[in-house]
């Protein structure tokens, strides 16, 4: 029994290592990844910026103005045809 037990223990102690390897190769992969993230993104700015700087900015179009029918009549000529037609309010 007391061999079952050693041998569990040494498998234990196995896969704590296991695991704590898995964790040291995971974290580097993280930061790899995210310093590969941060050179992308200086990279794509640093084009961009010269993009903007040669090129003239844009002036965006202004906005058209709707133009407004004009009413054929008064409010007070409104109620009146209304009323003609038997809607009172």
């Amino acid at each position: 029994m007391a061999e079952n037990s050693n041998k569990q223990a040494a498998n234990a102690q196995f896969a704590k290592l296991q695991r704590a390897d898995d964790a040291k190769k995971a974290m580097s992969d993280y930061e790899s990844d995210a310093v590969a993230l941060r050179k992308k993104t200086e990279r794509l700015k640093a084009l961009r910026l010269a993009r903007d700087a040669a090129a003239p900015p844009v002036q965006p179009a202004a906005p058209k103005q709707k133009s407004r029918k004009k009413a054929k009549g008064s409010l007070s000529d409104f109620l009146a045809g209304q009323a003609k037609e038997g809607r009172n309010s």
